[in-house]
């Protein structure tokens, strides 16, 4: 059984997440007191605790979903007495989750994963002013259907596929008007259902692209190694193990299209034949059912969940 570990992205937070972790393992501890001291600030207690509305900022998100993910993986490694390469032939992350995926597969130390990951959270907040963008998800679309929406409802703002998630799930990305029009629109197309989604700034489109250039600087000051095992990228789709591509398709990940859909196909024809989400949700897992029936996925993120896995290796 060939299986793929997968980490999840923005808006799989939650609070209290790693909360049990950390009472359970002590190497789990050590995984939330490392990005704490990484980012000077207690970011486990506020994922134990709260408040919500912090923890749901991005700056904040992005590296809690993270140290959560490493927290799992290092209970396995420490706890669980298995590597990576015992677990898995390839590792994914759902957009910041691709950081979680490298850390992972120890291609970015912890610290650097979590700098990088306040970083990005903060530029891509920055990259647009609040109530300028918006996201929406079209549900019953197919990408093409999506593409053809987004491009009818620019009109010389904005609209991007940001998100190709699973089948029927496709999210759009850009200016709040452009996406607003596009709702209107895909009524038309006879697209089952279109809604906005609470977020704070609009990820994966061209409005994006201040924040790729402060990422492009923060990469720079980085070293990254060859992953342990390959990782497949959310830009192209395909598995990358040279570091110059993978510190260029983070860069252009940032105002480009997510291939979730396409990512989990790639992996199954490779051979995986089961996804395995370390994290906080279950919301990989549930996009898995959905992209391929025949796919297995599990969810670990909680003691118990540790337990069940191990047993099955």
């Amino acid at each position: 059984m060939a299986r793929a570990f997968v980490f999840p992205g923005q808006g799989s937070q939650a609070v209290g997440m790693g909360k049990e972790l950390a009472g359970a393992f002590a190497s789990a501890r050590e995984v939330f007191q490392e990005v704490d001291d990484a980012l000077s600030q207690r970011l486990s207690a506020l994922m134990f605790e709260g408040p919500e509305s912090d923890l749901t900022l991005t700056e904040n998100a992005q590296p809690a979903l993270m140290a959560m993910s490493l927290a799992v993986l290092r209970v396995l490694a420490k706890d669980g007495g298995k590597d990576l390469t015992s677990m898995c032939s390839y590792v994914a992350g759902h957009s910041l989750g691709e950081y979680s995926a490298l850390c992972a597969a120890g291609s970015i130390g912890l610290a650097d994963a979590a700098r990088l990951l306040k970083r990005r959270g903060q530029a891509m907040q920055k990259a647009v002013p609040v109530g300028i963008g918006a996201m929406a998800a079209l549900l019953g679309a197919t990408p093409a259907q999506a593409a053809e929406v987004a491009k009818d409802a620019a009109q010389g703002e904005v609209c991007d596929v940001a998100n190709d998630n699973s089948e029927g799930q496709v999210v759009i990305s850009g200016n709040r008007t452009a996406i607003e029009r596009a709702i209107e629109i895909a009524k038309t197309k006879g697209i089952r259902k279109s809604m906005m989604l609470p977020v704070s700034a609009p990820f994966h489109c061209a409005l994006m692209k201040p924040a790729a250039d402060v990422m492009a600087e923060a990469l720079e000051r980085v070293d990254i190694k060859p992953p342990v095992v390959p990782v497949v990228a959310n830009v192209t789709a395909q598995p990358v193990d040279t570091p110059a591509t993978i510190k260029r398709l983070l860069i252009e990940q940032i105002p480009n299209l997510v291939r979730w859909r396409e990512s989990v196909l790639e992996l199954k024809k490779r051979g995986v034949t089961t996804l395995v989400e370390c994290g906080a949700g279950k919301v990989l897992a549930q996009m898995t059912k959905r992209i391929d029936k025949d796919l297995a996925a599990v969810s670990v993120g909680a003691p118990a969940d540790i337990d069940a896995f191990l047993k099955t290796l």
